[in-house]
Order: C-alpha cells, then sequence, then structure tokens
C-alpha cells in the first residue's frame, strides 16, 4: 500500500485526487493533508479520509481545525506552519506527494518531497517556475519520480518516448505543441478588455479552477507558465515548445516527431485522469471520468495565438530565454497582479503592465540557490506593491 501527501487538499486538485483515491482503498493510504486556511473543507476531508497529520499553514486556522477534530477524529495529529509543510512531504511512510499548493508557497514542500526521493506529482508549477535547475538537480541527485499533473504536461509525458531526458533531439521528437483554451476571452474584443471584471475573468469556458489559475488562464500567463514548466521537465528550449489554441480543450497536448508524426493525447477535461495517471503510472486505472464521445464533440480548432491579446505569452517567453531567476521575478510579479485585480484595485490590462514593469527593473542574476530564488522572488513582489501604489486601476 502506498502511503501519500496531498500539499493543498482543499483546492480543486486535492479533492479531485481524493476522489480517485476513494476509489482504491486498498492501493493507497491517505497520510498527510494540507491546507492554508479552509477549515471547514479539512475537517470533511479529515473525517473522510482519516489521515495520520493534517496542516494548516496558517495558526489560527489550525487551531480551529484541532478543536474540530478533537470531537470528529481524534487521532488526526494537527500541525502548523511552513516546516510542518516540508516535514509531511518528506515523511518516512510517504510514497507519494500531491503538490497542489498555488503560487510560491509550494515551492519549499515541493522540493522537500523532491529531496526526500518521493514519486512527486507535480500540479504546483511554481516549483519549475521559480527554481527550474535547482529542482531538476534535486530530482536527479535523490532519484525522486517526477510525473505532471498539469493535463497538458501529462498529455505530453504520455506522448513522449521513454528516453526523453536524453534529449529531444536526440530521441526523434521535432517539438511539444501545448494546447491553451484562449480562456473566456479568446475572441472578445481587445478594447472590452478594459472593463473586464472578476468574475468575467474567472469563468473558464471549459474547467473548472481556482480564481488565481482562471484569471491565470485569461490572461494565458498560465500557458506561458507551462511553456517555462515544459523546458525543464523534457529537457527543451522556448523554440521547441509551441502554444496551439484548441477552444474545445479535448486535445491536451501534442508531440511531433522528426519523421512528420504528431501524438497527441485526448480526453474529457477533467483533472482526474491525468491524477489516476500520475498514481498508477507505469500502469493505468479507471479515473471515474466518463469515455470521450468524438462523435459530440464532432470537430477540433486550432489556431495560433495572438500576443497582442495574450502580453502574458510573450514575457513568460521571454522569462525563460533570460533564464537564472528571470522566471522567478516573472512568476512573482504575476501574483502580486493577480491578487490586485482580484480585490478590484487593477485593471485586467494592467496585469501585463506591471508585470513588464517588474522584469525591466529586476536585473537576472544567476538562480544557484533557494536563497537567491527567493530574494529576487521578494524584491519583484516588492517592486510590484510600489507600481500599485502609483498605477492603480479600480475594477468595477
Amino acid at each position: 500500500m502506498r502511503g501519500v501527501t496531498i500539499l493543498g487538499a482543499t483546492g480543486s486538485i486535492g479533492t479531485s485526487t481524493l476522489d480517485v483515491l476513494s476509489r482504491y482503498h486498498e492501493r493507497f493510504r491517505v497520510v498527510a493533508l494540507t491546507a492554508h486556511h479552509q477549515v471547514d473543507k479539512m475537517v470533511q476531508a479529515c473525517i473522510a479520509h482519516q489521515p495520520r497529520y493534517a496542516v494548516m499553514a496558517d495558526a489560527d486556522a489550525a487551531e480551529q481545525l484541532r478543536g474540530h477534530l478533537a470531537r470528529h477524529c481524534p487521532d488526526v495529529q494537527v500541525l502548523a506552519g511552513s516546516a510542518a509543510l516540508e516535514q509531511v512531504a518528506a515523511l518516512a511512510d510517504v510514497d507519494y506527494v500531491m503538490a497542489a499548493i498555488v503560487g510560491a508557497a509550494g515551492l519549499r514542500p515541493t522540493l522537500a518531497a523532491a529531496r526526500a526521493g518521493k514519486r512527486v506529482l507535480l500540479a504546483n508549477k511554481e516549483a519549475l517556475v521559480m527554481s527550474g535547475r535547482l529542482f531538476m538537480d534535486e530530482v536527479q541527485k535523490s532519484g525522486a519520480e517526477l510525473l505532471p499533473i498539469d493535463s497538458e504536461h501529462n498529455a505530453v509525458f504520455q506522448c513522449m518516448p521513454r528516453d526523453f531526458s536524453r534529449g529531444l533531439d536526440q530521441t526523434g521528437v521535432r517539438r511539444i505543441l501545448l494546447t491553451a483554451s484562449g480562456g473566456p476571452f479568446r475572441n472578445q474584443p481587445l478594447s472590452e478588455l478594459d472593463h473586464v471584471t472578476p468574475e468575467q475573468a474567472c469563468a473558464h469556458p471549459n474547467w473548472v479552477m481556482g480564481r488565481k489559475i482562471s484569471v491565470d488562464s485569461a490572461t494565458m500567463m498560465n500557458k506561458g507558465l507551462e511553456v517555462i514548466e515544459a523546458c525543464w521537465l523534457f529537457h527543451a528550449a522556448p523554440e521547441q515548445v509551441q502554444v496551439v489554441l484548441h477552444p474545445q480543450s479535448v486535445i491536451h497536448s501534442m508531440v511531433e516527431y522528426l519523421d512528420g508524426s504528431v501524438l497527441a493525447q485526448l480526453a474529457n477535461p477533467d483533472m482526474r485522469i491525468p491524477i489516476a495517471y500520475a498514481l498508477s503510472w507505469p500502469e493505468r486505472m479507471a479515473s471515474g471520468v466518463a469515455s470521450l464521445n468524438i462523435f459530440e464533440v464532432a470537430r477540433l480548432d486550432f489556431e495560433p495565438p495572438s500576443l497582442e491579446r495574450f502580453p502574458c505569452l510573450r514575457l513568460a517567453y521571454e522569462a525563460i530565454r533570460l533564464n537564472g531567476t528571470a522566471p522567478a521575478v516573472l512568476n512573482a510579479a504575476n501574483e502580486v497582479a493577480v491578487a490586485a485585480f482580484l480585490e478590484r484595485r487593477l485593471a485586467f490590462v494592467d496585469i501585463p503592465r506591471l508585470i513588464e514593469h517588474v522584469m525591466s527593473q529586476v536585473s537576472v542574476k544567476p538562480a544557484n540557490s533557494l536563497e537567491a530564488i527567493l530574494a529576487e522572488d521578494h524584491l519583484a513582489r516588492q517592486m510590484a506593491q510600489a507600481y500599485l501604489k502609483t498605477n492603480t486601476t479600480a475594477v468595477l
């Protein structure tokens, strides 16, 4: 039986993971669950799955959780803080770690899981965006297994030759085609984007996701971060990763080979598919997702993304080409910008403007230590907050 820790158990990926695990009690055991502050959801998850540890990043939330669980499941040990997140990611009886904490907050515990040699089910893009070389070196050093959970990277993983780590050119691969829905504003007139509200930006046409990642999908920063992630995961150069708009979200990504063949992974848009694949790899197991009905799909459309419409995608390509700490700066500025937009303090169209301003102000440095990366992350956030003080635009 495999022990599992879920970092970010109350988010959409975490709840989907628990749904898959609930179908296989004989194969998997939930050892630890973590969350930030959603106490009610954590109580329900602990009652249903009886983990040994429940960790809240927020100390007050941990105290509330402790009180609830004393009545319902007193054997669950409640911990708090970032050190506890790293602790449960590296427990001896944990085999698999679902890394699903959104944003830079997930970097340290995900890195702890890699250093401990776990199978890391990577749903946290920022671990590779911020510390790609450092993270991949730790995976190789410890012998950890790294399986991507993003539907696009999971699709690429399924279509890649097993020895892709030797390099794409050495294994017959020409390029990776990352598909993107284009979000809710793919066809909206550019003049109308000035007045986009958080509610509109979070209304994704195909996926049910958290607010931050939904906004990233609307700006296509989400896809930009995935480009950076793909470069590290699959040992690809930026020019070997192409983004393709595919509004149906049925083809989750493709791999083109040197002989002209293109392999694609198709499925209904449901995160339980990549989760089940990563949990069972190299085998497969049922995910609980309905079969894809290709007759209902009927058509598949593709188009190139407009960098005028989606400047965040351009900025992400610039960051990975600069490398070093540039992707960490990009990510930090984006997190601040998206938070300000969701709080109605920044217009949707100003998200890329803030990011570009910060990238122009922070010099690129070698990303050769976690301390160096986090220092640049902190500096970028300070720059972004300073920008907001003089450039805030209220959102209706």
